[in-house]
């Protein structure tokens, strides 16, 4: 197994248990004690998991995997979303992006519909999140306004006031939110607060807002709360959301899609 894909797996165990010994890890990988052990030493210098004795940590209460290690979970769901949420956008939209893996995916998709492929835009498109500037930009089809801001290194999104500032000035057809956590009561949340305070500027700005998240993401709560339930219009989830999660959402006036 490669290092990087080896890096992800322990990450992974690592936020479903909390907690993982050098010869639990080693055996759920099958490579040696060794290479775990260096591992962790290496995981440990980038403050992305606390070494213990005899194995590892989370890396605080409110641990959250970097974007780069997130993006082969729940896949499957996650391009299904992304398809889905992509059908809901029309030609010649002022589109939001939230930063997250769901979003991305769905800025990949937007990218490869045929009836986007040429306008004066096709879309415009509106990001604080990097990664989709980055992989949109080449689209000359697309008009790509990117935000100022500090870019946070877990999930390639500018944030604080200079971000803020752009968004103040402009207004959407629609924003994309991907979401660490969405409820019926709670709204929709990150883990971080400076990342949730820019979202939330986002979906302010738009006509509607549609939430893309798989169902493991809902039901559940996170730090900082970006928007009310009934800000949303829509959300767009994976077949394995339960009817009761489902009709919650229905009845708080979300439309709900399942992918």
């Amino acid at each position: 197994m490669a290092r990087d894909a080896r890096w992800k797996a322990l990450l992974e165990l690592l936020v479903e248990r909390g907690r993982l010994d050098v010869e639990e890890a080693a055996a759920a990988l099958d490579v040696s004690t060794a290479t775990i052990r260096r591992d962790f030493d290496q995981l440990a210098e980038q403050q992305m998991l606390v070494r213990t004795r005899g194995g590892a940590v989370v890396h605080g209460v409110s641990y959250e995997l970097p974007l780069r290690y997130k993006a082969s979970r729940h896949a499957a769901e996650k391009r299904r979303i992304s398809a889905a949420v992509a059908e809901l956008v029309s030609p010649g939209e002022a589109v939001g992006f939230t930063g997250g893996t769901t979003t991305t995916e769905v800025a990949r998709a937007l990218a490869a519909r045929p009836d986007l492929a040429s306008g004066t835009p096709a879309l415009t498109i509106v990001t604080n999140a990097l990664n989709i500037a980055n992989e949109l930009a080449i689209r000359p089809q697309f008009k790509i306004v990117v935000t100022g801001g500090v870019a946070r290194p877990q999930s390639f999104e500018l944030i604080g006031p200079l971000a803020g500032g752009v968004l103040g000035q402009i207004t959407l057809d629609v924003a994309i939110l991907g979401v660490n956590a969405f409820d019926v009561v709670h709204g929709a949340a990150a883990h971080d607060e400076d990342e949730a305070a820019i979202n939330r500027l986002l979906c302010e700005r738009a006509r509607r807002v549609v939430v893309a998240a798989d169902s493991t993401k809902l039901g559940t709560r996170a730090f900082a709360r970006i928007c009310a339930t009934e800000q949303v219009d829509t959300l767009v989830t994976d077949s394995a959301v339960s009817e009761r999660t489902a009709a919650g959402f229905a009845e708080a006036g979300v439309a709900v899609v399942r992918a």
